[in-house]
């Protein structure tokens, strides 16, 4: 079965900006926040530093994966450059989305650069109180002015717009305005990161929440819909049930395999978060190509 990985990460270095303030490398794959708490971010076998291009065509190569879209956020540092050189290096395996911070005083030239010199056709914004938007600055209605000058932009300019609005039971998880506002733009395409990120004791929630995602033109990637369940470990029961629920509400032909590379391989193998939707026996085997690679490669390669 052919694979791309519709949500993964190049890091040039970290130069991150969340909640805890600047999140910085300090070697062997570790990361430290403002308040002085580390954790690890990149697997050392990836990067002590960083993760190239070429550090994820390795382990790409070794899990068959065929492709991988680049995708950013605040967690590591917007990484626009370098995600551009990637996908100009190596564009049969790569495609990705440009981020920028639309409170900058001169975003008119940013975005000039991104869309219009460097050609990203999708943009990606995280909105997320933990390390997105809403962590640095007020909670921002996502059907409200700013966010809609954003969405517009992409209209105008046939943008594939990817959005993370982190965790539930968090300001920034605004599922009724974000699907009101889609709803303004059917001519947009949006992805919504990591299935509304939907923890261990969301099942629920989320059977009650995706059916505001029946749209046309709406998509999800599964990226750490399994390290969202911790402490649980492979096959990842709850994060089944979730799969279980997104097809019933939207259809598997709606979801993109997805890992969160560098990070997730820190806490388990490429392997497992595959495995354990392939082995999961919510889908068929034509909803699993569909998963894995037909409807990433119409989202993305085909734009």
């Amino acid at each position: 079965m052919k694979i791309i990985d519709a949500h993964a990460h190049v890091v040039q270095y970290i130069a991150g900006f969340t909640s805890r303030g600047e999140l910085r490398g300090i070697g062997d794959g570790m990361a430290q926040y403002a308040d002085g708490s580390t954790f690890a971010m990149i697997p050392p076998e990836m990067g002590e530093y960083s993760a190239s291009p070429e550090a994820l065509l390795k382990v790409m190569d070794e899990n068959g994966v065929e492709k991988a879209v680049l995708l950013q956020g605040q967690f590591f540092g917007f990484q626009n450059e370098y995600t551009a050189e990637a996908i100009k290096k190596y564009p049969n395996r790569f495609t990705g989305a440009a981020s920028y911070d639309p409170f900058c005083a001169k975003v008119e030239d940013v975005k000039r650069h991104l869309f219009k010199e460097l050609g990203f056709k999708a943009v990606k914004f995280e909105v997320s109180n933990g390390s997105g938007l809403m962590a640095y600055h007020p909670p921002i209605d996502l059907n409200g002015q700013l966010m809609n000058e954003q969405y517009k932009f992409a209209d105008d300019n046939n943008l594939t717009f990817v959005i993370d609005i982190g965790r539930p039971d968090n300001c920034c998880w605004q599922p009724e305005a974000l699907s009101a506002a889609i709803k303004k733009y059917p001519q947009v395409t949006f992805v919504i990161c990591h299935l509304l990120a939907p923890q261990r004791t969301d099942v629920e929630l989320l059977k009650r929440t995706l059916g505001l995602f029946a749209l046309p033109n709406v998509y999800f990637d599964l990226a750490s819909l399994a390290s969202n369940q911790k402490p649980e470990a492979f096959p990842y029961p709850t994060a089944v049930e979730h799969l279980r629920t997104a097809k019933a509400e939207v259809g598997a032909q709606k979801l993109m395999f997805g890992t969160d590379m560098p990070s997730n391989l820190c806490r388990d193998s490429y392997a497992h978060l595959k495995d354990y939707i392939i082995d999961s026996g919510v889908f068929t085997k034509p909803e699993l190509e569909d998963i894995f690679y037909n409807t990433a490669e119409k989202v993305y390669f085909n734009k």
